[in-house]
């Protein structure tokens, strides 16, 4: 069966098919890094990885290139506020790497998978970008003036057609800024003269830098090539980024990407995340509150990529409560047996990897591949007793949520107390239970409690354990 992805070129839901049978190469907006990475760069990040991860679990071969643009008009200002006496040229590589670093360590942090991604920076590919300028110029599609190129819109046959706007619509809410040079309200940036004191570099127009859009043509075609299968980013890039890249490509006469992807965008309490609104949720801060990064991902995953999503701290107590049912049931699982596939199959075990994969394949959706693994969570607790089909059961879950990038990691600091050290106080509690000395099991229950243990007591009788997440 073919994977079916909604495509925002064509607004339709279409037949996946990759220009290469076996591979698929993916190019996706990455950040501009002027600031500290906040929980709405953690759900396009971690929407692509998904999305990447299961491409290959179907069984590509996935190039993925994610942009990082480092040279920019807030990066430049922030380097004047955090080095108001400081060199521009120095201070600005000095911004970009340090938020940069932040970026990668947040990924790191929440477990969002960044082997194999080949990242291109702006400021590398400077010189590729001032020839791909040159030869729009060449074939009439760009025009310099007074130190800037401009794309000429008029020469693009359908602009307008991935944000589904008339070119008439567009051209009466268009306005020239001051200090712009250019022909027509729509035209847009490929290189910017330079600014007294700010970064420049040379070119065939004087000294300057390149415009935003022009980055992502010239990245995605020189490590890509001139057409690939997938685009991606999120909503807000739809106008005027990603209908500009397309236009400029077009203009260069490549025939760029075959299918774009468009994420929703998130909501802080039905707000959009600001800090003049003091609900910019950084993913230090959630980290810092909730520990587990799982939680986050549960959140996002609970919405389809392309919808909106609005964080609240309900929400993220819903994915806390998911989250516990699953490692209930792994702790049920006896801890030697564990991992170890014995080979039996179980159809309604293999009946949920086949739901998963329909699930999935109908445009990545990720509510509908999650409740099949929570429908086996529950169909596992009634079975709980069937050793083989338990086992075979963890196998799949933990297989599937791998393919999410669940990790089902147990932020949990248990001391100087192992496995074995748990069950024995059980053991201890049961025994003082069964001599009614409350006074004892309390105690035991409390100082498992403060390990991060937590005890739950079965009508037969029988206790089982949990680690507190």
């Amino acid at each position: 069966m073919p994977i079916h992805i909604y495509n925002s070129l064509t607004r339709k839901k279409e037949d996946f098919v990759s220009l290469n049978p076996a591979q698929v190469k993916m190019y996706v907006c990455g950040p501009t890094v002027y600031d500290e990475p906040h929980i709405g760069h953690a759900r396009s990040a971690y929407i692509f990885d998904v999305i990447r991860r299961y491409l290959k679990y179907r069984g590509y071969d996935v190039t993925f290139v994610r942009n990082v643009t480092d040279v920019d008009d807030k990066i430049i200002d922030k380097a004047k506020k955090e080095y108001p006496n400081g060199d521009l040229n120095v201070s600005f590589k000095k911004v970009a790497q340090r938020y940069l670093a932040s970026y990668h360590e947040a990924l790191k942090s929440l477990g969002i998978d960044d082997s194999g991604i080949v990242e291109p920076k702006a400021s590398e590919y400077i010189p590729k970008m001032i020839s791909f300028i040159s030869a729009l110029v060449d074939k009439g599609a760009a025009y310099s003036s007074g130190g800037d190129v401009y794309f000429d819109i008029k020469k693009s046959k359908n602009y307008g057609k991935l944000s589904n706007q008339s070119l008439e619509k567009m051209e009466s809410g268009a306005r020239v800024i001051a200090g712009e040079n250019k022909r027509d309200p729509l035209d847009f940036a490929l290189w910017k003269s330079a600014k007294e004191g700010e970064p420049s570099w040379d070119s065939p127009w004087g000294k300057g830098r390149p415009g935003w859009h022009i980055e992502c043509s010239v990245m995605s075609s020189d490590i890509l090539g001139d057409q690939f299968d997938i685009h991606g980013g999120g909503l807000d890039l739809i106008f005027p980024h990603h209908e500009n890249e397309i236009a400029q490509s077009e203009g260069a006469g490549k025939e760029f990407a075959r299918y774009w992807i468009h994420h929703g965008l998130l909501t802080i309490n039905g707000q959009k995340m600001a800090k003049s609104l003091g609900n910019f949720i950084t993913i230090n801060d959630f980290l810092a509150k909730y520990k587990n990064p799982d939680l986050l991902k549960l959140f996002f995953l609970s919405a389809h990529y392309s919808s909106p999503v609005d964080y609240t701290e309900e929400k993220i107590e819903e994915a806390k409560q998911a989250l516990e049912r699953i490692l209930i049931l792994m702790d049920k699982v006896s801890s030697d047996e564990r991992g170890q596939n014995r080979g039996v199959q179980v159809r309604e075990i293999e009946y949920t990897r086949i739901k998963f994969i329909e699930s999935m394949d109908e445009d990545f959706n990720t509510p509908k591949g999650l409740a099949c693994i929570f429908d086996l969570v529950n169909l596992t607790n009634k079975n709980i007793n069937d050793n083989n089909f338990a086992i075979n059961a963890y196998v799949m879950i933990k297989d599937l949520l791998g393919v999410l990038g669940v990790s089902l990691a147990e932020k949990v600091d248990l001391g100087l107390m192992n496995r074995e050290e748990v069950e024995s106080k059980i053991a201890q509690r049961d025994q003082a239970r069964k001599n009614k000395d409350y006074a004892l099991s309390d105690q035991i229950r409390k100082e498992l409690e403060s390990k991060g243990i937590i005890l739950e007591d079965a009508k037969d009788g029988k206790t089982s354990w949990r680690k507190k997440i």
